[in-house]
C-alpha cells in the first residue's frame, strides 16, 4: 500500500510540474482559431508557389549552355543569382515549418493533456483495487481540478471556440477510445443483411476470414479459437462477425465451411472488398474489436502464436480475448493494437 501511494504522490508530482510549465509558458504552446488557420494555410501555399517558381525558372535556364564557356563576369552573376536563389528556398521551407508548427500547436496541447489526465485516470483505478481510499478521493479532485485550469488556458488563449465537444471529448477520453469504426452493410453468404449500426450499445469483432489461408484454418482445425472465444462471449453483450473479401471466394465454400465447423455467427460477404479496404484489413486473420459506442478499441492479429507457435520465452496471449475481457468488465483497453499475421487479404484489382 505504501508503495502505490508513494509511486501515486510522484506521478502528481510529475504531472503537476509538467502542467504549471504550460501554464507559465502559454504563448509557446498557443493553438490557432479558424481565421488564423486559414492564414497559416495561406502562407504555406505563398511559400510553396514560391519554390515552384524558383524550380520552374532553374528549368528555363538550363539552356544557357556550358558553365565553362562564360565568361568570369557571366559566371559571377550566374553564382550570385544561385546563391540568391538557395537563400530564397531555405527561407521558404522555413516559413513553411513554421506555419506548420503553428497549425499543429492547438492539437498537440490538447493531446499532452487528455495524456496526462488518462495516466491520473489509470492510477486512480489502480488506488481503488488497492482500496486507498483516501487516496482516490485526492486523485479524483486532482483531475476535476486540473480540468478546470486546463478550460481556463483555453479560453485564455482563444482556443475555446468548440468547447462542448472538446470537452465531452475530454470526460470520457479513456485509453481504449479509437476511432470511429465505419459503418456497413453486408449479406451474409445464406442471404441475411447485416447492418453494423443495428449493434449499436453492443460490442463488435470483426474477423476477416479466407478458409484457404492456413493461418485461418489453424484457428478452426485442430484449434477452434474462434468458435470457442465466441461461444465464451456470447452472453456477455459481445456479437461476431466473420468478414471474407477474398474476391474469388463462392457462396458454396462458405456456406460449406460454416456448416462444417457449426459456427455460430454469419460470414458475410464482402468480395468487392469495400468494406476491408474501409478498416484497412490487410491480413486474414485480422482482427478488429468495437466497443459499444461504435470506436475501433482493438486491432490486430488475433493472438501471438502463428499456427500455433508462440515465440521462445513467451507465454501465449490471445489478444482478442484479452481486450474482450477489459471490455466486458469496463476496464480499459491495454493493448489496442498489435500486428497482424496470416496471408494478405486477396482483394478485387
Amino acid at each position: 500500500m505504501r508503495k502505490t501511494i508513494f509511486i501515486v504522490l510522484a506521478v502528481l508530482v510529475v504531472a503537476c510540474t509538467t502542467f504549471g510549465q504550460r501554464e507559465g509558458r502559454p504563448t509557446q504552446r498557443r493553438g490557432l482559431g479558424r481565421e488564423e488557420q486559414l492564414k497559416a494555410i495561406k502562407a504555406i501555399e505563398e511559400q510553396l508557389a514560391k519554390l515552384k517558381a524558383g524550380l520552374e525558372e532553374s528549368l528555363q535556364r538550363q539552356d544557357w549552355g556550358s558553365f565553362r564557356e562564360l565568361s568570369d563576369e557571366e559566371r559571377t552573376k550566374l553564382r550570385e543569382r544561385w546563391a540568391k536563389r538557395r537563400e530564397e528556398q531555405q527561407k521558404a521551407l522555413e516559413a513553411i515549418e513554421e506555419q506548420i508548427a503553428k497549425l499543429k500547436g492547438q492539437r498537440q496541447l490538447r493531446t499532452e493533456h487528455e495524456e496526462s489526465i488518462g495516466q491520473l485516470k489509470a492510477i486512480l483505478e489502480q488506488a481503488v483495487k488497492e482500496k486507498a481510499k483516501q487516496t482516490a478521493d485526492q486523485l479524483e479532485k486532482l483531475i476535476s481540478k486540473r480540468r478546470e485550469e486546463f478550460k481556463d488556458i483555453l479560453q485564455k488563449l482563444g482556443l475555446d471556440q468548440e468547447p462542448q465537444r472538446f470537452w465531452s471529448r475530454a470526460r470520457t477520453a479513456t485509453p481504449e477510445a479509437g476511432k470511429k469504426a465505419p459503418e456497413f452493410t453486408l449479406k451474409s453468404f445464406d442471404g441475411k443483411a447485416i447492418t453494423l449500426s443495428d449493434y449499436k450499445g453492443k460490442i463488435v469483432v470483426l474477423e476477416w476470414f479466407n478458409d484457404e489461408c492456413p493461418f485461418v484454418r489453424y484457428h478452426y482445425e485442430p484449434a477452434n479459437t474462434m468458435v470457442e472465444l465466441a461461444n465464451k462471449y456470447k452472453g456477455k453483450n459481445v456479437v461476431w462477425l466473420a468478414v471474407n473479401s477474398t474476391s474469388h471466394t463462392t457462396p458454396e465454400q462458405n456456406k460449406d465451411f460454416v456448416a462444417k465447423h457449426k459456427l455460430v455467427y454469419p460470414m458475410l460477404d464482402d468480395r468487392p472488398g469495400a468494406v476491408g479496404r474501409a478498416y484497412g484489413a490487410t491480413h486474414t486473420p485480422h482482427m478488429f474489436v468495437i466497443n459499444a459506442r461504435g470506436s475501433i478499441v482493438y486491432e490486430g492479429a488475433i493472438d501471438n502464436s502463428p499456427r500455433g507457435r508462440t515465440p521462445a520465452g513467451q507465454e501465449l496471449i490471445n489478444y482478442v480475448d484479452k481486450t474482450l475481457a477489459e471490455l466486458t468488465a469496463g476496464k480499459a483497453v491495454s493493448m489496442p493494437k498489435t500486428k497482424p499475421y496470416g496471408c494478405t487479404v486477396k482483394y478485387a484489382k
